[in-house]
């Protein structure tokens, strides 16, 4: 019996160093991987590797870098440390991440990218273009339905200019707070969060859903296109308020 438990024993210590040496990029090569990622530059091993370039959908991102968690398979979960790029690239950020039957848990998320790497080629209508810089700090999510359990977070806008058929927009910064709500996403703003007199939130529901629910007011912050633009939103209110309504799908 003794016999046994050691010939069973060493088996297991052999299935974990096999698990732990096996090489990275082995394991990128036995991966189902989609046509539209191509990976290169793969180094490491599946517990700690590094991948050079990653792309996806012509959306590029580089020096991507993981170090896995043995304990947190002892709970049952995955648990990584992933970092992308440095802070003087276009498109960087890390995280704490997990992944468990209960779903995805992200903590110290810190994420920047300039907003053509997060639209894409993505078609907004009037002809609309965006230029500017995204930040993301997220302490915690928690994957629920239909987006999450738990979210506390904030998302930056940095020299967010919009053009469009109707004129220039130069926004400048925005921050949002970011939160869950019944299952959804919330980002809400108000005026001290931004110069153009904006207040109100956005709630991204199922099905890609987008519910916006704010108004604006004329301030002297404002680009001149838009402060022409707000009496296209309707009546404004006994505070100098319009309303700014809208409900459907997201455009991306």
């Amino acid at each position: 019996m003794k016999l046994v438990k050691k010939i069973v024993l060493g088996f297991f210590i052999y299935l974990v160093f096999l698990v732990v040496l096996f090489p990275a990029s082995m394991a990128v090569k036995l991966a189902p991987i989609p046509a539209n990622i191509v990976i290169s530059g793969v180094s490491g091993t599946v517990w700690s590797g590094s991948i050079d370039m990653l792309s996806v959908k012509k959306r590029q991102v580089e020096l991507i870098h993981w170090d896995l968690s043995i304990a947190s398979l002892l709970t049952g979960a995955i648990k990584a440390d992933i970092s992308i790029g440095t802070r003087s690239s276009a498109v960087n950020g890390k995280a704490v991440v997990a992944y468990s039957f209960g779903g995805l848990d992200v903590s110290g998320l810190r994420f920047e990218a300039p907003s053509n790497f997060l639209l894409g080629n993505t078609r907004l209508p009037f002809k609309t273009k965006i230029n500017g810089d995204v930040s993301a700090l997220v302490d915690t999510f928690g994957q629920g339905l239909p987006w999450c359990e738990q979210l506390v977070g904030k998302l930056f806008l940095n020299k967010v200019k919009v053009t469009n058929q109707f004129g220039n927009y130069p926004l400048g910064d925005i921050a949002l707070g970011l939160s869950c709500i019944d299952g959804n996403v919330q980002l809400a703003t108000d005026e001290k969060l931004n110069g153009l007199g904006l207040d109100g939130t956005i709630v991204l529901a199922d099905n890609k859903m987008m519910q916006v629910n704010a108004k604006i007011r004329e301030v002297n912050t404002q680009p001149d296109d838009l402060k022409k633009a707000l009496g296209f939103l309707g009546k404004k209110d006994s505070q100098g308020y319009y309303p700014i309504t809208y409900q459907g799908r997201l455009p991306i």
